[in-house]
Protein backbone atom coordinates (compact mmCIF):
# COMPACT_ATOMS: atom_id res chain seq x y z
CA UNK A 1 0.00 0.00 0.00
CA UNK A 2 1.12 3.49 -1.46
CA UNK A 3 1.42 6.02 1.68
CA UNK A 4 1.47 9.55 1.48
CA UNK A 5 2.56 12.23 4.10
CA UNK A 6 0.90 15.73 3.85
CA UNK A 7 2.63 18.75 5.38
CA UNK A 8 1.54 22.35 4.69
CA UNK A 9 3.81 25.47 5.69
CA UNK A 10 2.19 28.24 7.31
CA UNK A 11 3.64 31.80 7.75
CA UNK A 12 3.07 35.64 7.55
CA UNK A 13 6.16 37.84 8.48
CA UNK A 14 5.97 41.71 9.40
CA UNK A 15 7.06 43.11 6.39
CA UNK A 16 9.26 46.28 6.53
CA UNK A 17 7.51 49.63 5.50
CA UNK A 18 9.46 50.95 2.66
CA UNK A 19 7.84 54.12 3.40
CA UNK A 20 9.74 53.91 6.77
CA UNK A 21 10.45 57.45 8.71
CA UNK A 22 11.70 58.12 11.80
CA UNK A 23 10.21 61.59 12.25
CA UNK A 24 7.01 59.34 11.78
CA UNK A 25 6.94 57.97 15.44
CA UNK A 26 8.26 58.03 18.76
CA UNK A 27 11.51 55.60 19.52
CA UNK A 28 9.29 53.54 22.23
CA UNK A 29 7.04 52.58 19.61
CA UNK A 30 9.15 51.05 17.05
CA UNK A 31 7.39 47.82 16.41
CA UNK A 32 4.46 50.25 14.68
CA UNK A 33 7.44 52.58 13.32
CA UNK A 34 9.53 49.54 11.75
CA UNK A 35 6.89 47.44 10.10
CA UNK A 36 4.06 47.81 7.40
CA UNK A 37 0.77 48.68 7.83
CA UNK A 38 -0.04 46.28 5.59
CA UNK A 39 0.68 43.29 7.51
CA UNK A 40 -2.68 43.70 9.24
CA UNK A 41 -4.33 43.86 5.30
CA UNK A 42 -2.85 40.92 4.34
CA UNK A 43 -3.04 38.44 7.00
CA UNK A 44 -7.04 39.46 6.96
CA UNK A 45 -7.03 38.78 3.19
CA UNK A 46 -4.97 35.24 3.61
CA UNK A 47 -7.52 34.53 6.37
CA UNK A 48 -10.30 34.63 4.12
CA UNK A 49 -9.15 33.37 1.47
CA UNK A 50 -7.01 30.27 2.68
CA UNK A 51 -6.79 29.50 6.40
CA UNK A 52 -10.52 29.86 7.13
CA UNK A 53 -12.27 27.55 3.83
CA UNK A 54 -8.93 25.59 3.65
CA UNK A 55 -8.85 24.62 7.27
CA UNK A 56 -12.31 23.91 6.82
CA UNK A 57 -12.00 21.94 4.33
CA UNK A 58 -8.75 20.19 5.91
CA UNK A 59 -11.00 19.50 9.69
CA UNK A 60 -13.92 17.75 7.62
CA UNK A 61 -11.42 15.60 6.16
CA UNK A 62 -9.31 15.17 9.19
CA UNK A 63 -12.93 13.26 10.58
CA UNK A 64 -12.97 11.06 7.71
CA UNK A 65 -9.41 9.61 8.23
CA UNK A 66 -7.30 11.46 6.31
CA UNK A 67 -3.73 12.57 7.84
CA UNK A 68 -1.25 15.54 7.51
CA UNK A 69 0.86 17.82 9.31
CA UNK A 70 0.63 22.18 10.22
CA UNK A 71 3.95 23.88 10.59
CA UNK A 72 3.08 27.70 11.39
CA UNK A 73 5.45 30.47 12.33
CA UNK A 74 5.45 31.93 15.41
CA UNK A 75 4.85 35.39 14.03
CA UNK A 76 1.72 34.03 12.09
CA UNK A 77 0.44 32.86 14.75
CA UNK A 78 0.70 36.56 16.75
CA UNK A 79 -0.64 37.83 13.16
CA UNK A 80 -3.75 35.80 13.80
CA UNK A 81 -4.11 36.10 17.75
CA UNK A 82 -4.40 40.00 17.25
CA UNK A 83 -5.85 40.23 13.55
CA UNK A 84 -8.07 36.94 12.99
CA UNK A 85 -8.66 34.79 16.10
CA UNK A 86 -11.53 32.84 14.08
CA UNK A 87 -8.71 31.98 11.95
CA UNK A 88 -6.20 30.77 14.54
CA UNK A 89 -9.38 28.62 16.47
CA UNK A 90 -9.53 26.46 13.44
CA UNK A 91 -6.04 26.05 13.61
CA UNK A 92 -6.59 25.29 17.03
CA UNK A 93 -9.14 22.57 16.48
CA UNK A 94 -6.67 20.88 13.93
CA UNK A 95 -3.96 20.79 16.84
CA UNK A 96 -6.26 18.83 18.90
CA UNK A 97 -7.17 16.52 16.51
CA UNK A 98 -5.77 13.12 16.63
CA UNK A 99 -4.97 12.85 12.79
CA UNK A 100 -3.05 16.01 12.34
CA UNK A 101 0.04 17.23 13.90
CA UNK A 102 1.86 20.38 14.43
CA UNK A 103 5.66 20.76 13.62
CA UNK A 104 8.37 22.70 15.35
CA UNK A 105 10.61 25.45 13.42
CA UNK A 106 12.44 29.05 14.33
CA UNK A 107 9.49 30.98 15.95
CA UNK A 108 10.60 33.91 13.46
CA UNK A 109 11.16 32.06 10.81
CA UNK A 110 14.38 32.82 10.54
CA UNK A 111 17.92 32.79 9.00
CA UNK A 112 19.56 32.17 12.39
CA UNK A 113 20.45 28.95 11.00
CA UNK A 114 22.86 30.37 8.83
CA UNK A 115 24.64 32.56 11.49
CA UNK A 116 28.32 31.53 12.55
CA UNK A 117 27.04 29.52 15.01
CA UNK A 118 23.48 27.98 15.90
CA UNK A 119 23.19 29.13 19.54
CA UNK A 120 20.43 31.76 18.06
CA UNK A 121 18.95 28.81 15.76
CA UNK A 122 18.49 26.75 18.58
CA UNK A 123 16.81 29.63 21.28
CA UNK A 124 14.47 29.74 18.72
CA UNK A 125 13.55 26.75 18.29
CA UNK A 126 13.01 26.44 21.98
CA UNK A 127 10.37 29.31 22.06
CA UNK A 128 8.32 27.91 18.76
CA UNK A 129 8.01 24.65 20.80
CA UNK A 130 6.88 26.36 24.26
CA UNK A 131 4.60 28.52 21.98
CA UNK A 132 2.85 25.27 20.18
CA UNK A 133 2.72 23.72 23.83
CA UNK A 134 0.91 26.93 25.49
CA UNK A 135 -0.94 28.10 22.10
CA UNK A 136 -2.29 24.83 20.88
CA UNK A 137 -1.52 22.49 23.78
CA UNK A 138 1.25 20.04 21.83
CA UNK A 139 4.49 19.36 21.73
CA UNK A 140 5.93 18.76 18.27
CA UNK A 141 8.38 15.42 17.59
CA UNK A 142 9.72 16.58 14.40
CA UNK A 143 10.65 19.92 12.91
CA UNK A 144 11.75 21.69 10.10
CA UNK A 145 14.10 24.84 9.45
CA UNK A 146 13.02 27.45 7.53
CA UNK A 147 12.14 26.48 4.01
CA UNK A 148 13.79 23.49 4.76
CA UNK A 149 17.15 24.52 5.53
CA UNK A 150 19.66 21.68 6.30
CA UNK A 151 22.94 20.39 7.05
CA UNK A 152 24.85 18.23 9.09
CA UNK A 153 25.40 20.65 12.05
CA UNK A 154 21.70 21.04 12.17
CA UNK A 155 20.81 17.55 12.03
CA UNK A 156 22.98 17.41 15.49
CA UNK A 157 21.23 20.63 16.83
CA UNK A 158 17.80 19.05 15.93
CA UNK A 159 19.43 15.45 17.82
CA UNK A 160 20.39 17.34 20.53
CA UNK A 161 16.82 19.11 21.28
CA UNK A 162 15.26 16.02 21.56
CA UNK A 163 13.52 15.50 17.75
CA UNK A 164 13.29 12.34 16.41
CA UNK A 165 12.72 13.52 12.86
CA UNK A 166 13.87 16.89 10.68
CA UNK A 167 12.20 17.56 7.29
CA UNK A 168 14.66 19.08 4.47
CA UNK A 169 14.44 18.37 0.60
CA UNK A 170 15.06 15.35 -1.27
CA UNK A 171 17.93 17.09 -3.36
CA UNK A 172 19.60 15.18 -6.33
CA UNK A 173 22.84 16.19 -5.75
CA UNK A 174 22.64 14.88 -2.48
CA UNK A 175 20.58 11.53 -2.83
CA UNK A 176 22.24 10.73 -6.08
CA UNK A 177 20.83 7.32 -7.27
CA UNK A 178 18.69 7.81 -4.43
CA UNK A 179 14.85 7.99 -3.93
CA UNK A 180 13.43 10.97 -1.74
CA UNK A 181 10.69 7.88 -0.92
CA UNK A 182 12.44 6.47 1.98
CA UNK A 183 13.44 8.23 5.02
CA UNK A 184 16.79 8.16 6.29
CA UNK A 185 19.26 9.25 9.07
CA UNK A 186 21.27 12.08 9.67
CA UNK A 187 23.96 13.11 12.53
CA UNK A 188 21.11 10.85 15.15
CA UNK A 189 17.92 12.27 13.97
CA UNK A 190 15.48 10.51 10.94
CA UNK A 191 15.50 12.58 7.63
CA UNK A 192 12.11 13.08 6.11
CA UNK A 193 13.16 14.55 2.65
CA UNK A 194 10.41 15.58 1.16
CA UNK A 195 9.60 15.00 -2.81
CA UNK A 196 9.74 18.21 -4.77
CA UNK A 197 8.15 17.13 -8.08
CA UNK A 198 5.62 16.16 -6.95
CA UNK A 199 4.92 18.98 -4.20
CA UNK A 200 5.70 21.38 -7.07
CA UNK A 201 2.95 20.24 -9.36
CA UNK A 202 0.85 21.29 -6.64
CA UNK A 203 2.21 24.25 -5.27
CA UNK A 204 3.77 25.86 -8.93
CA UNK A 205 2.21 24.16 -11.55
CA UNK A 206 -1.16 23.56 -10.43
CA UNK A 207 -2.29 26.42 -12.81
CA UNK A 208 0.16 26.85 -15.33
CA UNK A 209 -1.90 26.30 -18.95
CA UNK A 210 1.22 25.84 -20.71
CA UNK A 211 1.86 22.89 -18.18
CA UNK A 212 1.93 19.02 -19.93
CA UNK A 213 -0.50 17.87 -17.17
CA UNK A 214 -2.64 20.66 -17.21
CA UNK A 215 -5.27 20.60 -15.21
CA UNK A 216 -4.39 18.52 -12.26
CA UNK A 217 -7.00 17.19 -10.46
CA UNK A 218 -7.06 15.08 -7.30
CA UNK A 219 -7.41 11.93 -9.45
CA UNK A 220 -4.57 12.25 -11.41
CA UNK A 221 -2.55 13.49 -8.55
CA UNK A 222 -3.39 10.49 -6.18
CA UNK A 223 -3.08 7.92 -9.45
CA UNK A 224 0.75 9.25 -9.50
CA UNK A 225 1.30 9.27 -5.50
CA UNK A 226 -0.12 5.29 -5.52
CA UNK A 227 2.06 4.52 -8.42
CA UNK A 228 5.47 6.13 -6.82
CA UNK A 229 8.14 3.21 -5.63
CA UNK A 230 9.77 3.77 -2.36
CA UNK A 231 8.09 3.47 1.44
CA UNK A 232 6.02 6.89 1.13
CA UNK A 233 5.45 9.45 -0.59
CA UNK A 234 6.43 13.17 1.19
CA UNK A 235 4.71 16.22 -0.12
CA UNK A 236 4.71 19.28 1.68
CA UNK A 237 3.73 22.96 0.55
CA UNK A 238 2.66 26.61 1.63
CA UNK A 239 -0.67 26.31 2.79
CA UNK A 240 -1.26 30.00 1.20
CA UNK A 241 -0.93 27.38 -2.09
CA UNK A 242 -4.93 26.71 -1.65
CA UNK A 243 -6.52 30.21 -2.48
CA UNK A 244 -3.97 32.61 -1.86
CA UNK A 245 -1.53 32.06 -4.70
CA UNK A 246 -4.16 29.92 -6.77
CA UNK A 247 -7.60 31.40 -6.28
CA UNK A 248 -10.30 29.38 -5.42
CA UNK A 249 -11.59 29.56 -8.87
CA UNK A 250 -8.59 27.61 -10.40
CA UNK A 251 -10.06 24.62 -8.54
CA UNK A 252 -7.68 24.50 -5.70
CA UNK A 253 -10.45 23.91 -3.00
CA UNK A 254 -12.06 21.11 -4.98
CA UNK A 255 -8.51 19.78 -5.44
CA UNK A 256 -7.63 19.87 -1.64
CA UNK A 257 -11.71 18.40 -0.77
CA UNK A 258 -11.42 15.42 -3.01
CA UNK A 259 -7.33 14.18 -2.30
CA UNK A 260 -8.38 12.15 0.26
CA UNK A 261 -11.39 10.59 -1.17
CA UNK A 262 -9.19 9.63 -4.16
CA UNK A 263 -6.01 8.61 -2.33
CA UNK A 264 -8.64 6.31 -0.95
CA UNK A 265 -9.75 5.24 -3.62
CA UNK A 266 -6.60 3.84 -5.05
CA UNK A 267 -5.54 2.69 -1.24
CA UNK A 268 -3.16 5.14 -0.62
CA UNK A 269 -2.50 5.92 3.18
CA UNK A 270 -1.70 9.10 5.10
CA UNK A 271 0.73 9.42 7.06
CA UNK A 272 1.78 12.24 9.82
CA UNK A 273 5.45 12.93 10.27
CA UNK A 274 6.18 10.96 13.63
CA UNK A 275 4.21 8.00 11.96
CA UNK A 276 6.78 8.23 9.08
CA UNK A 277 9.64 8.71 11.26
CA UNK A 278 8.78 5.18 12.45
CA UNK A 279 10.05 3.59 9.63
CA UNK A 280 13.22 2.14 9.27
CA UNK A 281 16.01 4.43 7.56
CA UNK A 282 17.43 3.36 4.52
CA UNK A 283 20.81 4.68 5.28
CA UNK A 284 22.74 7.30 7.03
CA UNK A 285 23.69 10.55 5.01
CA UNK A 286 26.15 12.88 5.61
CA UNK A 287 24.73 16.61 4.48
CA UNK A 288 28.41 18.50 4.76
CA UNK A 289 26.97 21.74 2.17
CA UNK A 290 23.64 23.68 3.29
CA UNK A 291 20.44 22.70 1.27
CA UNK A 292 16.73 24.12 1.10
CA UNK A 293 13.70 24.09 -0.67
CA UNK A 294 13.94 27.16 -2.53
CA UNK A 295 14.39 28.22 -6.10
CA UNK A 296 16.35 25.29 -8.56
CA UNK A 297 19.29 25.88 -7.08
CA UNK A 298 17.89 24.05 -3.58
CA UNK A 299 21.02 25.98 -1.29
CA UNK A 300 21.33 29.27 0.77
CA UNK A 301 21.57 30.96 -2.56
CA UNK A 302 17.95 32.60 -1.84
CA UNK A 303 19.18 34.48 1.02
CA UNK A 304 22.55 34.45 0.56
CA UNK A 305 23.26 34.77 -3.13
CA UNK A 306 24.63 37.94 -3.24
CA UNK A 307 26.79 40.80 -1.75
CA UNK A 308 23.86 43.03 0.06
CA UNK A 309 22.32 39.64 1.07
CA UNK A 310 25.49 39.08 2.86
CA UNK A 311 26.34 42.34 4.69
CA UNK A 312 22.93 42.62 6.17
CA UNK A 313 23.03 38.63 7.27
CA UNK A 314 26.63 40.17 8.89
CA UNK A 315 24.78 43.29 9.99
CA UNK A 316 21.90 41.24 12.02
CA UNK A 317 24.43 38.86 13.69
CA UNK A 318 26.51 41.99 15.33
CA UNK A 319 23.27 43.67 15.83
CA UNK A 320 23.08 41.30 18.73
CA UNK A 321 24.84 43.73 21.08
CA UNK A 322 22.43 45.95 20.03
CA UNK A 323 19.68 44.27 21.03
CA UNK A 324 17.56 45.70 23.83
CA UNK A 325 14.58 44.69 22.50
CA UNK A 326 15.39 40.93 21.89
CA UNK A 327 11.85 40.97 19.71
CA UNK A 328 12.26 43.44 16.92
CA UNK A 329 16.42 42.29 16.66
CA UNK A 330 14.29 38.75 16.10
CA UNK A 331 11.54 40.17 13.83
CA UNK A 332 14.67 41.48 11.77
CA UNK A 333 15.89 38.03 11.37
CA UNK A 334 12.98 36.61 9.12
CA UNK A 335 14.25 34.91 5.86
CA UNK A 336 11.28 36.90 3.88
CA UNK A 337 13.64 40.54 4.36
CA UNK A 338 16.43 38.40 2.97
CA UNK A 339 15.03 36.93 0.24
CA UNK A 340 13.21 40.02 -0.90
CA UNK A 341 16.85 40.86 -1.85
CA UNK A 342 17.47 38.43 -3.90
CA UNK A 343 18.93 39.10 -7.40
CA UNK A 344 18.20 35.97 -9.84
CA UNK A 345 16.75 35.79 -12.88
CA UNK A 346 14.34 33.79 -15.02
CA UNK A 347 11.36 31.65 -13.13
CA UNK A 348 13.04 32.49 -9.80
CA UNK A 349 13.47 35.69 -10.19
CA UNK A 350 9.67 35.67 -11.20
CA UNK A 351 8.98 33.47 -8.01
CA UNK A 352 10.58 36.30 -5.64
CA UNK A 353 9.35 39.20 -7.20
CA UNK A 354 5.43 37.64 -6.27
CA UNK A 355 6.56 37.50 -2.63
CA UNK A 356 8.44 40.90 -2.71
CA UNK A 357 6.04 43.53 -1.43
CA UNK A 358 5.12 46.14 -4.02
CA UNK A 359 7.23 43.61 -6.23
CA UNK A 360 10.24 45.99 -4.40
CA UNK A 361 13.84 45.68 -6.26
CA UNK A 362 16.58 43.95 -4.45
CA UNK A 363 18.53 46.95 -3.52
CA UNK A 364 15.17 48.99 -2.95
CA UNK A 365 14.53 46.39 0.01
CA UNK A 366 17.90 46.20 1.20
CA UNK A 367 18.05 49.86 1.76
CA UNK A 368 15.00 49.73 3.76
CA UNK A 369 15.91 47.07 5.47
CA UNK A 370 19.37 48.82 6.69
CA UNK A 371 17.68 52.00 7.34
CA UNK A 372 15.39 50.46 9.92
CA UNK A 373 18.75 48.57 11.42
CA UNK A 374 20.58 51.43 11.76
CA UNK A 375 17.53 53.39 13.25
CA UNK A 376 17.29 50.36 15.84
CA UNK A 377 20.93 50.11 16.25
CA UNK A 378 21.52 54.02 16.69
CA UNK A 379 17.90 54.17 19.49
CA UNK A 380 20.02 51.26 21.78
CA UNK A 381 23.28 53.30 20.94
CA UNK A 382 22.04 56.64 22.54
CA UNK A 383 21.18 54.78 25.39
CA UNK A 384 23.53 52.63 26.61
CA UNK A 385 26.25 53.59 29.13
CA UNK A 386 29.29 52.98 26.06
CA UNK A 387 27.50 55.58 23.80
CA UNK A 388 30.21 56.53 21.89
CA UNK A 389 31.61 53.08 21.28
CA UNK A 390 28.10 51.54 20.37
CA UNK A 391 27.27 54.85 17.93
CA UNK A 392 30.60 54.58 16.56
CA UNK A 393 30.26 50.25 15.65
CA UNK A 394 26.37 50.80 14.76
CA UNK A 395 25.04 49.78 11.46
CA UNK A 396 24.79 52.44 8.82
CA UNK A 397 22.32 52.97 6.53
CA UNK A 398 22.82 53.51 2.39
CA UNK A 399 23.27 57.31 2.53
CA UNK A 400 26.02 57.10 5.61
CA UNK A 401 27.96 54.31 3.99
CA UNK A 402 31.47 54.11 2.65
CA UNK A 403 31.31 53.57 -1.38
CA UNK A 404 34.65 52.34 -2.80
CA UNK A 405 35.53 54.12 -6.06
CA UNK A 406 38.65 53.88 -8.27
CA UNK A 407 39.19 57.19 -10.01
CA UNK A 408 37.09 55.98 -12.81
CA UNK A 409 34.24 53.62 -11.32
CA UNK A 410 31.98 52.48 -8.53
CA UNK A 411 33.69 49.38 -7.48
CA UNK A 412 30.54 47.22 -6.34
CA UNK A 413 31.65 47.13 -2.71
CA UNK A 414 30.22 49.50 0.46
CA UNK A 415 30.80 49.47 3.52
CA UNK A 416 28.01 49.88 5.68
CA UNK A 417 29.76 50.59 9.43
CA UNK A 418 33.61 50.06 10.62
CA UNK A 419 33.17 46.16 10.88
CA UNK A 420 32.40 46.25 6.84
CA UNK A 421 35.66 48.76 6.45
CA UNK A 422 37.86 46.78 8.12
CA UNK A 423 36.63 43.42 6.31
CA UNK A 424 36.89 45.47 2.82
CA UNK A 425 39.87 47.08 2.99
CA UNK A 426 41.56 43.35 2.61
CA UNK A 427 40.01 42.79 -0.73
CA UNK A 428 38.89 45.51 -2.32
CA UNK A 429 41.38 46.42 -5.48
CA UNK A 430 44.24 48.31 -4.67
CA UNK A 431 43.77 51.40 -7.26
CA UNK A 432 40.56 52.33 -4.91
CA UNK A 433 42.43 51.85 -2.17
CA UNK A 434 44.78 53.96 -3.31
CA UNK A 435 42.53 56.32 -4.84
CA UNK A 436 40.75 57.05 -1.08
CA UNK A 437 44.06 57.05 0.38
CA UNK A 438 45.55 60.04 -1.80
CA UNK A 439 41.96 61.93 -1.14
CA UNK A 440 41.85 61.51 2.42
CA UNK A 441 38.79 59.63 1.88
CA UNK A 442 39.22 57.10 4.98
CA UNK A 443 40.08 59.63 7.76
CA UNK A 444 37.30 62.23 6.80
CA UNK A 445 34.61 59.64 6.57
CA UNK A 446 35.48 57.74 10.08
CA UNK A 447 35.73 61.26 11.61
CA UNK A 448 32.40 62.88 9.74
CA UNK A 449 30.17 59.59 9.97
CA UNK A 450 31.78 57.79 12.74
CA UNK A 451 33.02 60.94 14.71
CA UNK A 452 35.95 59.35 15.97
CA UNK A 453 38.38 62.12 15.28
CA UNK A 454 41.47 60.15 17.18
CA UNK A 455 40.80 56.93 14.36
CA UNK A 456 40.62 59.67 12.04
CA UNK A 457 44.06 60.75 12.11
CA UNK A 458 45.76 57.94 12.97
CA UNK A 459 44.44 56.18 9.58
CA UNK A 460 45.45 59.85 7.90
CA UNK A 461 49.05 59.65 8.69
CA UNK A 462 48.96 56.09 7.07
CA UNK A 463 51.83 55.65 3.99
CA UNK A 464 50.38 51.68 3.06
CA UNK A 465 47.21 49.45 3.04
CA UNK A 466 49.00 47.35 5.36
CA UNK A 467 48.63 50.00 8.06
CA UNK A 468 45.41 51.33 7.59
CA UNK A 469 44.03 47.54 8.14
CA UNK A 470 46.44 47.44 11.23
CA UNK A 471 44.97 50.61 12.58
CA UNK A 472 41.36 50.28 12.58
CA UNK A 473 41.26 46.58 13.06
CA UNK A 474 43.16 47.28 16.16
CA UNK A 475 40.10 50.36 17.09
CA UNK A 476 37.87 47.56 16.05
CA UNK A 477 38.60 45.13 18.81
CA UNK A 478 38.71 47.73 21.34
CA UNK A 479 35.60 49.07 20.77
CA UNK A 480 33.93 45.50 20.76
CA UNK A 481 35.84 44.72 23.55
CA UNK A 482 34.13 47.45 25.43
CA UNK A 483 30.76 46.82 24.96
CA UNK A 484 31.12 43.04 26.04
Amino acid sequence: MSKLCLGFEVHQPYRLDPAFNPQNGKARDLESLYFSPQNKEILERVADKCYIPATQIVLESLDKGFKCAFSLSGTVVEQLEKWRPDALELFRQVARHRNAELLSQTYYHSVASLFSDLEEFELQVRLHKRAMKSIFGVTPKVMENTEFIFNNAIAKSASQMGFTAVYTEGVERVLGWRSPNYVYSCSGVKLLMRNYRLSDDVAFRFNNRDWDQYPLTADKFASWVASSPGDYVNVFVDYETFGEHHWADTGIMDFLKWLPVECENRGVEFLMPSEAAEIEPKEELSIEETISWADVEKDASAWLGNTIQYTALKAIQRAKAYAYNKKIWRYLQTSDHFYYMASKFGACAEVHSYFSPGACQPYDSFATYMKILAHYERTYASRTRRKAAAMELRALEPAEAFHFFTPTAYTGFTAYGLDDLSDLLNYVPKDSVEHHMARGDFSRWIEDVLGDKELAEAVAACKTRLEVVEVIEKKREELWKSLK
